[in-house]
């Protein structure tokens, strides 16, 4: 599909969408497709019904929270005084922590922890998604239409399955 069929695409399935969210992942998707192998159906539905969740419809790039839960969060890297806040989720699947940040920022050759406001703007927004979805090998959940394995590896748990659930159903139909 083309970034133009893509917008038409999103704006269906999340029409309360941000226009600059929407047309930074319209245009980011044919990357998505190619550099993360996002490229059928089953994995495009389920890549972008966890976007929309994790993005609130669409309507943000960064954690509506401070990010102060995260503060000395070992686990996500988060060492130092203020890690928690710095590297709150951002992105379209809300990239969090200092050691999250990090191992974007080695992979795809861009500073995100001396910039992690970078991960908020496109094209990172979707490319670190893309490159999350792809390092947690989500492609053989999405192949096996496995959308609790899925939410597993993006949310640690099954917070707001169902609204997840909704949302594959709204873009699959959309795809239609």
């Amino acid at each position: 599909m083309t970034p133009r069929e893509w917008a038409d695409v999103l704006k269906q399935a999340a029409p309360n969408g941000k226009p600059w969210i929407i047309d930074g992942l319209a245009d980011a998707m044919p990357v998505l497709e190619r550099n993360y192998e996002i490229d059928t159906p089953d994995r495009q539905s389920h890549f972008l019904a966890q976007v929309i969740h994790e993005s609130d419809g669409l309507r943000t790039t960064q954690e509506y929270a401070s990010g102060s839960a995260y503060e000395g969060r070992k686990d996500l890297g988060n060492v130092h005084k203020g890690d928690g806040v710095r590297y709150k989720g951002r992105g379209l699947i809300q990239l969090t922590g200092r050691a999250n940040y990090q191992a974007a920022a080695t992979a795809m050759d861009e500073d995100f922890v001396a910039d992690p406001g970078k991960v908020e703007r496109f094209p990172a927004a979707a490319t670190v998604s893309g490159w999350f979805w792809k390092t947690h090998k989500l492609n053989r959940h999405a192949d096996a239409n496995d959308i609790r394995a899925v939410t597993r590896a993006i949310n640690g748990g099954l917070t707001h399955l169902d609204r997840r659930t909704a949302a594959l159903a709204d873009i699959r139909k959309a795809l239609a």
